[in-house]
């Protein structure tokens, strides 16, 4: 699998502290990333607490950097697999109440030649997530 980082950039019709709390509040990210999603914090070394659901693909996150109101990041890694990425959330006041988030996914090329880990399903994901997900939370206050 290519090392290449996946870059994605999304635009909300919100300011920019709004898409903050969305990336950094653990009830709205259980709405818009994942709802298995116990507790987070926006700290260095915070590991992400997620509900055991009996998938095989149980999530081991902690965050790798935090740059408050601009940049979050964290690792992505499963259980029992090898391979782990880093995604990187940040975010750009493009206007008063428009904002940009880029999210940057390295690493992709460290997980197993298996079809849950092909960097197209991480794209389609990302689409989802914040093309979809988070923009409707955001701007539709679902």
């Amino acid at each position: 699998m290519s090392d290449t980082p996946l870059i994605k950039e999304f635009i909300y019709n919100v300011a920019i502290d709004k898409v903050w709390q969305a990336l950094t509040s653990t009830d709205q990210m259980k709405i818009w990333y994942f709802s298995q999603l116990q507790k987070f914090e926006p700290k260095f070394g915070f590991q992400f607490q997620f509900e055991d659901d009996n998938t095989q693909y149980q999530k081991e996150w902690m965050v790798t950097r935090v740059v408050e109101g601009k940049v979050l990041a964290h690792n992505w890694a499963y259980q029992g697999y090898s391979g782990n990425s880093e995604v990187i959330f940040k975010l750009f006041s493009e206007k008063e109440q428009t904002t940009k988030l880029q999210v940057t996914q390295t690493g992709l090329g460290s997980f197993p030649d298996h079809p849950h880990f092909k960097r197209e399903r991480f794209e389609w994901g990302w689409d989802n997530l914040l093309g979809e997900n988070l923009k409707r939370l955001l701007e539709n206050n679902v």
